[in-house]
């Protein structure tokens, strides 16, 4: 891993920022390239455990100096590592009491409570830093055993983001709701819905990693409680095309019109790297497989996000006059490539047909339905189940290179169960039909284009990714009578992916 006092100084790289203006804000998010234990099951005692999560200390206090703005978020698991088991993790899990219960400084008061060092030193980076502080640690909470919800080692375990005011103040508690696979934690009984007050942008809200793709707490907070800050520690393994870290968390920005501000944890050999901070109209990213070395990001951003630009009654026009196929039918002339029959696939996008080709292939670990774009431009559509897609296209240039239109409407059961309705444009691994969903992270093509679907559910997520994993924002996003569409011309850019990715928490 080399020493943290090498990391420090290879990790700085900020976005230009002068003293901020009237009603904007400077945040800073840090991509951590977590010093893990060597071997996370093996059982070791609270000293040893210190030992380690000081080092990762050390480069949170160095880099929330080299922040020195407003507010500074460190990524889920960037203190004690992963791939702990219930029992191994124990000597790294503090006591966090609850804020709202109790007004504590665990810099100013280091004494009030027991394995509270974490939370001590965090709190004093916050005063000396004089900044908001968000990080993520795993905690405890001892439960009586005529519980009948308390585990058979009598305490809860929780993965929790705490968050320190400007003066060392601990000011909120999350509990993460989603685990992905954390065997080591448990699922707090009710779920939090963890808001701070700041006094330079007004109210947060908070919620960790796997939570960013369901309704409890992340739709709430910004539907029930109208939040317009997020802050968002994650630990994301990238899986393209459609769920990288910086492609999910520009999307969930500009779905509701809020602010994000994501740091993830940094490592490559895992596919873990994508942080950012981000508006509904642009963003301020980092994405590296290649370097070993972490990121801080600062950024100023505006408090108030404008209403979306985007609005389909004005729209409507263009859409209209592009969507002249029939919704509720799909053309019985449509060749199938049968998915029963791999041969059948194994074409490439030189063996023109006369006709349009339907195939099927795995993506996401999803079985999508999908159609190749086979000219310079084109009016072309796909549907699966009660979901059809409509892409309107044209492309600036005719180059080696394959995409396909896709469509997914159903239940997604690996590595997580929840109900997805999907309307994809993605560019292929090679020309031959096989590669189409896998990842893909360079492209040349550039293209005007018009996406569009029926969708049955209102969240919708919009994703553009251009080469390079870097993320786009739409020139128009709206409804129009009974379909989501979205609008982009004038790439700067190859297009890797477009999608309109629907989550139906009802069917979950």
């Amino acid at each position: 891993m080399g020493s943290c006092k090498l990391l420090v100084f290879l990790l700085y790289q900020v976005v230009p920022v002068k003293v901020h203006r009237e009603g904007h804000y400077v945040a800073a998010v840090f991509e951590h390239q977590a010093i893990l234990s060597p071997n996370p099951a093996a059982l070791t005692n609270r000293h040893s455990a210190l030992e380690l999560m000081n080092r990762n200390l050390d480069v949170y206090e160095e880099q929330a100096i080299a922040a020195a703005k407003q507010l500074i978020v460190f990524p889920e698991d960037g203190i004690h590592g992963f791939n702990f088991t219930r029992t191994s993790i124990f000597p790294y899990l503090e006591f966090v009491p609850d804020p709202l219960l109790l007004k504590w400084n665990p810099c100013r008061e280091p004494h009030l409570f027991n394995d509270t060092e974490v939370l001590q030193r965090l709190s004093c980076i916050a005063l000396r830093s004089k900044m908001f502080l968000v990080a993520n640690l795993g905690a405890k909470q001892p439960c009586k055993h005529s519980n009948p919800h308390c585990p058979p080692d009598g305490r809860y375990q929780f993965n929790t983001d705490v968050v320190f005011s400007n003066n060392g103040s601990l000011v909120a508690r999350y509990r993460k709701q989603n685990l992905y696979f954390e065997y080591a934690f448990n699922i707090p009984s009710e779920v939090d819905y963890t808001l701070f007050d700041t006094p330079f942008a007004g109210k947060f809200g908070i919620f960790t990693c796997f939570d960013i793709l369901f309704y409890e707490p992340a739709v709430s907070l910004v539907k029930k409680y109208n939040v317009k800050q997020v802050v968002y520690p994650t630990a994301w393994m990238n899986q393209l095309p459609l769920l990288s870290a910086v492609e999910i968390q520009q999307a969930f920005a500009v779905a509701f019109n809020i602010n994000v501000l994501a740091a993830n944890i940094h490592h490559p050999t895992l596919g873990m790297t994508g942080s950012g901070i981000y508006t509904p109209s642009e963003s301020f990213t980092h994405y590296d497989m290649e370097s070993d070395a972490g990121k801080l990001i600062v950024a100023e951003i505006p408090v108030s996000t404008p209403e979306h630009q985007s609005h389909p009654e004005t729209n409507a026009r263009s859409v209209e006059n592009m969507g002249h196929m029939n919704f509720a039918n799909l053309p019985t002339d449509y060749q199938v490539c049968n998915k029963e029959d791999p041969k059948d696939c194994c074409r490439t996008a030189g063996e023109r047909d006369e006709l349009p080709l339907i195939f099927y292939r795995e993506m996401m670990y999803d079985n999508f339905t999908l159609l190749p774009l086979l000219g310079i431009e084109g009016n072309i559509h796909v549907c699966a189940n009660t979901l059809c897609c409509h892409l309107s296209y044209q492309r600036l240039h005719l180059y080696n290179e394959l995409y396909v239109l896709g469509a997914f409407d159903g239940l997604h059961t690996v590595h997580g169960t929840y109900y997805v309705q999907a309307c994809v444009l993605v560019k292929c691994g090679s020309l031959n039909y096989t590669t189409c969903g896998q990842e893909v992270t360079d492209a040349t093509t550039v293209m005007d284009f018009q996406l569009w679907g029926n969708f049955s559910t209102t969240f919708i997520f919009p994703l553009l990714l251009m080469s390079g994993v870097a993320p786009d924002v739409a020139d128009q996003l709206g409804w129009r009578k009974n379909y989501y569409y979205m609008n982009k011309r004038a790439m700067s850019s190859g297009l890797l992916t477009a999608g309109l990715y629907g989550r139906w928490y009802e069917k979950d």
